[in-house]
C-alpha cells in the first residue's frame, strides 16, 4: 500500500520557483514597525501637608487649566489607587473620564479624540495620592517552572564502538517526547581513553539552563543514567562536554540533520486544568493536520507501517492525506479500482485520523502525454467521471462504516498547479475547469456528503489570482470550498515571517503580509462561493532561511527558537483569519532544508520515512498550539491593536472559554544585528472582561506552561514578545465585541 505522505513528497519537493510564485524579488526590510513604549514616571504630587488644590510635580503639565501627571503611553495601562480622572489624547485634543484603580490607555476605552496623532494618558495631579504606576512592567510569562535531575547512576558498560560522547533520552514512544511531570531518563555515554570529567547541561528553547551537573568518567565505554522530572513543558536541548587527560574536549556529534553540540527531547504540555477537553459534535471540527510520517517501530519501513502513531496523537494532529489519485489507483487500465473492496489504509480504521481525499494526477494511459501527469486534463472525461463516481461511492461507504459521526467527506482535486511549481498545469484554463466540473458532478452523484475543494495553489495570493481568472469560466459552480497552501513570501523562513510586509508604506507590499492575503482570500470566496464554504489550508511550513544547507553547525539555537516561534504564529494567523483547518508541513526534516519540526537523526540530507527523530522547538510549539486551539471556533483578529501587535481570539466549542493568541513582530529585531530577538517586547493591554471588573486570567506560554495574571477595569496588562502566548478568559461577550469576524467564516 502506498503511503500518502511519501507518495506526495517527491512531487512536493521537486524544483520550483521560490514561494509565492507571484513574487519574483525579495523585498527589503523597508518598513520598521514602531511601537511607542512611553515611560510612566508619575511622582507624588506634593508633600503630605500640601493644600487640597492640585500641586504639579516636575513631570506634570497644565491642560485646560488643571495639572495632569503622565501615566501611560498609548496602548499601555494607567493604574492608580482609588477613583481618578484620566485624560487621554493630546494636550490640544483629548477626552476625560473617571476610573477606579486604573484603565487601559487606548481608543477602545476613550474612542479617538485625536485621529492620527500619537496619544497618551495623564492622571489628575492630586496631592494625597500615591504615584500613578504602570503595572505592565512585569516581564512576560516564561517557563520558570523547574526540572529536577538526580545524580548520575553507577555507569554500565556500553558498546565499544561509537563516538567519544553521546546523549539520548531512551524510553519514550519513539518521538523523544515525554509526559509532563513524569520521570524520564537522560543517558550519557562516554568512550574516554583516560579518566576525565563529563559536564552536562539542559536548556530550554530560550537557552535558559534548566538542569546541569558533572561526574567523573573512567577509561572505556560506559553509559551513565540520570533520572529527571520536568514541571515545565517544552523543547529541551542537552549539551555535554567530555574533558579527559591528554585529549581535546569532546562534544556531541551531529546526527542526521541535527547539528553538532546538542541532543534534543520534549516534554508534552497538559492544559486540561485550564482548558478541559471539549466534546466534538462532528470529528471534522478538528482544526489541525500534518504531512510526513516517521516510521518509528522496529521492523517497519516506508510504506509498510502506520507511520502516524504515536507521533500525530502526541502532536495533536488529526487530518491526514489519503490517496485516491487516479494515477495511483488505476495506473495501467480503467475499471480496476473496486469501490466495494477494502481499500482503506489500516491506520485509518480506528477512526481517530481523518481523511483528506487526494484526487490529483492522471495516469499515462488516460492522457495525451502517455505519462502520469498533473499538467494535462484526461483524454476522456467519461472515463475520468466513471472513476470519480467509484471514489465517491467508496468514500461514502467508508464514512458510514468507519467515521459515522463525521459530517462530510473532503476532496482535494488539484495539487499546486502553479505554472512555475513542481506540478504545473500545462493545459488550458477551459480544460482545467472542465476537469473540475467532471469531478464535482461525479463525486456528488455517489457521495451525498461530499465537499469538493481546490485549487490548492502554493501561496495564498496565487489562489486568489487563479480563482478570479477562472471565475468567468464558472469554476465557482464546481467548488464546495477552497483548499489552499499557506505560503506567503519569497521563502517562508525565520527572516521572512508572515507579518514582514504588514503596514508597509507601499500598499502592494502591505497586501503581501499573510493576514492581508487571508482577508483577500476570504473576500474572494465570499464573492464567488456559497455562504459557509470551507477553507482548508492543506500545507504550510517554515523552513530555514533561503540558501541554508543541513550541516554540523546548522541550525543555531537562535534559528531553532525563531522557527519555533514562527510555526505557530503562521498557523494562528491562518486560523485567526478564517481558515477552518490547517496542515503542518513537515513532521521530520525533508530534503528541502529545515521544513521539518523534528530532526531526522539518520539522513544527513533529510528525506522521508524516518526511523529516528527528535523534536525541535517548533514541534513542542505545535503540541501546545493544538491542545490550546483545537476544539475552537474563530472569533477573529482583535480590534485596535497597535502596529506590531497581533492578537487573534478563539472560543472553545459549545460556548466555552475564550483563548486569545498574542505576540509582537518588529522587522528591526527580526532579524536584528545579533539575530532573532527572544527578549524584545512591547506592552499591551487586552480586554478580557467588562469595564470596572477585576480578577485573574491564565496565560499560557508558547510551550503551554501556565501562569496567572491579574486584570483591572476589564483589561490585562501584557508584555508581548515574538513568541506567542495564549490568554484564557471567560467573558465571551466582551471579546466578541472587540474582534472582527473573518468575512464569510461560519462558526460551528
Amino acid at each position: 500500500m502506498k503511503n500518502p505522505s511519501t507518495e506526495r513528497l517527491a512531487a512536493r519537493l521537486a524544483p520550483r520557483a521560490p514561494r509565492p510564485l507571484a513574487l519574483t524579488t525579495r523585498f527589503a526590510l523597508a518598513f520598521v514597525v514602531a511601537v511607542s513604549i512611553g515611560a510612566c514616571r508619575g511622582e507624588n504630587a506634593a508633600a503630605q501637608d500640601a493644600p487640597a488644590a492640585p500641586a504639579a510635580s516636575a513631570d506634570s503639565v497644565k491642560i485646560d487649566g488643571s495639572a495632569w501627571t503622565p501615566c501611560a503611553a498609548e496602548y499601555e495601562r494607567c493604574s492608580f489607587d482609588g477613583a481618578r480622572k484620566v485624560l487621554y489624547g493630546t494636550p490640544e485634543k483629548h477626552a476625560v473620564k473617571t476610573f477606579t484603580g486604573g484603565t487601559g490607555c487606548d481608543n477602545s476605552v476613550f474612542d479617538d479624540p485625536a485621529p492620527g496623532a500619537l496619544k497618551r494618558c495623564w492622571v489628575e495631579a492630586r496631592a494625597d495620592s500615591a504615584m500613578a504606576r504602570f503595572v505592565a512592567d512585569a516581564p512576560p510569562p516564561t517557563t520558570s517552572l523547574p526540572m529536577q535531575c538526580s545524580p548520575a547512576a553507577a555507569p554500565v558498560d556500553a558498546p565499544a564502538s561509537g563516538d567519544a560522547i553521546e546523549a539520548d533520552t531512551p524510553g519514550s514512544d519513539g518521538t523523544r517526547m515525554f509526559p509532563l511531570r513524569k520521570p524520564f531518563e537522560l543517558a550519557l555515554t562516554t568512550r574516554a581513553k583516560s579518566a576525565g570529567t563529563l559536564v552536562w547541561r539542559i536548556e530550554d528553547a530560550w537557552s535558559k539552563v534548566k538542569a546541569s551537573g558533572h561526574f567523573a568518567v573512567t577509561a572505556g565505554a560506559h553509559t551513565s543514567a540520570i533520572k529527571c522530572t520536568s514541571q515545565a513543558a517544552g523543547y529541551f536541548s542537552i549539551t555535554a562536554q567530555l574533558d579527559a587527560a591528554n585529549a581535546a574536549p569532546a562534544v556531541l556529534p551531529s546526527r542526521g540533520t541535527r547539528p553538532a553540540g546538542i541532543a534534543t527531547f520534549g516534554v508534552l504540555p497538559d492544559v486540561t486544568a485550564v482548558l478541559p477537553a471539549v466534546t466534538y459534535k462532528y470529528p471534522d471540527l478538528h482544526r489541525f493536520g500534518g504531512q510526513g510520517a516517521a516510521y518509528l517501530r522496529p521492523g517497519q519501513t516506508c510504506c509498510s507501517g502506520d507511520g502516524y502513531r504515536p507521533l500525530y496523537p502526541d502532536l495533536g494532529l488529526t487530518w491526514v492525506n489519503d490517496n485516491r489519485n487516479w494515477y495511483m489507483t488505476e495506473p495501467k487500465a480503467p475499471n480496476t479500482f473496486n469501490p466495494a473492496a477494502d481499500n482503506l489504509a489500516p491506520f485509518f480504521k480506528s477512526g481517530d485520523l481523518l481523511r483528506l481525499i487526494q484526487l490529483d494526477g492522471v495516469p499515462g494511459w488516460a492522457n495525451r502525454t502517455g505519462k502520469d501527469t498533473h499538467g494535462y486534463a484526461p483524454s476522456s472525461l467519461a472515463d475520468y467521471s466513471a472513476y470519480m463516481k467509484r471514489v465517491g461511492e467508496e468514500s461514502n461507504r467508508v464514512r458510514s462504516s468507519v467515521f459515522p459521526q463525521q459530517s462530510n467527506n473532503y476532496y482535494q482535486v488539484s495539487w499546486e498547479p502553479d505554472y512555475g511549481g513542481g506540478l504545473p498545469w500545462r493545459d488550458t484554463d477551459a480544460n482545467l475547469v472542465a476537469m473540475y466540473k467532471a469531478t464535482y458532478e461525479a463525486i456528488h452523484a455517489t457521495d451525498p456528503h461530499a465537499v469538493v475543494m481546490g485549487l490548492t495553489l502554493s501561496s495564498v495570493g496565487q489562489n486568489i489570482e487563479w480563482l478570479k481568472r477562472l471565475a468567468p469560466l464558472g469554476i465557482a459552480k464546481y467548488l464546495d470550498g477552497v483548499s489552499a497552501h499557506g505560503y506567503y513570501d519569497v521563502g517562508t523562513s525565520p527572516s521572512h515571517p508572515p507579518e514582514r510586509m504588514a503596514g508597509n508604506s507601499d500598499p502592494e507590499k502591505a497586501a503581501q503580509s499573510l493576514p492581508m492575503m487571508m482577508r483577500a482570500l476570504r473576500h474572494t470566496m465570499t464573492q464567488m462561493l456559497k455562504p459557509g464554504a470551507k477553507l482548508f489550508i492543506t500545507e504550510s511550513g517554515i523552513s530555514y532561511d533561503i540558501g541554508t544547507k543541513y550541516g554540523p553547525s546548522t541550525p543555531s539555537a537562535n534559528v531553532l527558537y525563531a522557527q519555533g516561534a514562527l510555526v505557530p504564529r503562521s498557523h494562528l494567523i491562518l486560523l485567526g483569519e478564517g481558515a477552518d483547518m490547517t496542515y503542518i508541513f513537515y513532521t521530520a526534516d525533508p530534503s528541502e532544508p529545515g521544513y521539518g519540526i523534528f530532526f531526522d537523526l539518520v539522513n544527513a540530507e533529510g528525506g522521508s520515512g524516518q526511523t529516528q527523530i527528535s523534536p525541535k522547538p517548533a514541534a513542542m510549539g505545535v503540541a501546545a498550539m493544538t491542545r490550546i486551539i483545537d476544539g475552537t471556533n474563530t472569533l477573529g483578529p482583535v480590534k485596535n491593536t497597535p502596529p506590531g501587535v497581533y492578537a487573534y481570539a478563539f472560543q472553545r466549542l459549545n460556548g466555552g472559554k475564550v483563548v486569545t493568541a498574542l505576540w509582537t513582530h518588529e522587522n528591526a529585531v527580526w532579524p536584528g544585528a545579533s539575530g532573532f530577538s527572544a527578549t524584545h517586547g512591547v506592552k499591551y493591554t487586552l480586554p478580557v472582561d467588562a469595564a470596572g471588573t477585576s480578577g485573574t486570567v491564565t496565560v499560557l506560554d508558547m510551550m503551554g506552561n501556565p501562569s496567572t495574571l491579574p486584570y483591572a477595569n476589564g483589561r490585562v496588562a501584557l508584555t508581548l514578545t515574538e513568541a506567542p502566548v495564549y490568554v484564557v478568559s471567560q467573558n465571551a461577550g466582551v471579546m466578541k465585541a472587540n474582534v472582527t469576524t473573518p468575512e464569510g467564516y461560519a462558526a460551528q
